[in-house]
């Protein structure tokens, strides 16, 4: 044994009691002893993730986004792999109206959410603020692109008018014209016109877009976790099928996934959730 290893031990366990401490702190909403225990914590051993998150999880009760970019950078540099960490720090972005770079963290901590509990209430968190975020950029985007078209038609218009009134067109002409410039505008507008998801696109059991879609033997595709939930719970069975099914049986639709992601992508509206 090296002549610090107890010193060393006796840190580590000083500071995983404090840990617990600060836990305890926050369970009773006292944010500022918890931050100050998680703090002395991370005095004694710096280099443990955990700490970081969870006095950045106390920052982010107090809306103290700064705070929670700082530690949750520093928690990603010591383990990059720290789905709490993406997440708050993706949420700190968002509060920055980085949105872009806030949605990128989300997505980060979604998938590195799901290797870890596809089932997990986090999960669902995470993907509740990223629909949330992807939903306001789309909104954004979308009343820009409005303006821009509706802008573009007045100014077609206008020149319809005048080219109809110094080449005297007939009425009728006029009429036809101006009828094909406003289909081709309906047309430009529609991926921003709200409209039904494609069924294939939808879970049978939830019947929303999917999220994470895995493929049973037969051919069905399910929400991950719901079809987990329904394995656990009602039995292993395929709900629609009722052949035999297991977990291990279950391997991820990256072909609707990626379909997902395209029509999302295009059409940002479908992010909103009830």
């Amino acid at each position: 044994m090296g002549p610090n290893a107890g010193s060393l031990s006796w840190a580590a366990k000083q500071a995983e009691q404090l840990r617990i401490n600060g836990n305890s702190y926050f369970n009773k909403d006292r944010f500022g002893a918890a931050i100050d225990a998680y703090t002395e914590a991370i005095t004694l051993c710096p280099d443990i993730p955990i700490y970081w998150t969870n006095r950045a999880l106390c920052h982010r009760k107090r809306n103290d986004w700064t705070r929670v970019e700082e530690d949750c950078r520093k928690a990603i540099q010591l383990d990059n792999s720290s789905f709490k960490a993406h997440y708050m720090l993706g949420l700190a972005l968002l509060q920055k109206e980085e949105y872009a770079k806030g949605v990128k963290e989300l997505e980060k901590a979604l998938d590195l959410g799901r290797g870890a509990n596809p089932k997990g209430y986090m999960v669902e968190e995470i993907w509740q603020e990223l629909a949330k975020a992807k939903y306001l950029e789309w909104e954004h985007a979308s009343t820009n692109r409005s303006w821009e078209l509706q802008t573009l038609k007045e100014a077609c218009e206008t020149a319809l008018e005048q080219k109809h009134y110094f080449l005297d067109e007939s009425t009728d002409t006029h009429l036809k014209q101006l009828e094909a410039l406003g289909r081709v505008f309906i047309k430009a507008a529609e991926d921003d016109t709200p409209t039904e998801v494609p069924d294939y696109l939808c879970c049978k059991i939830t019947l929303d877009i999917f999220r994470d879609p895995v493929i049973t033997p037969s051919g069905l595709t399910y929400e991950r976790a719901v079809i987990l939930d329904h394995l656990q719970k009602v039995g292993k069975f395929d709900p629609i099928t009722r052949e035999p099914l297991y977990p291990s049986q279950l391997v991820s639709n990256l072909a609707i996934k990626e379909a997902v992601q395209a029509f999302l992508e295009k059409h940002g509206w479908a992010y909103k959730m009830d």
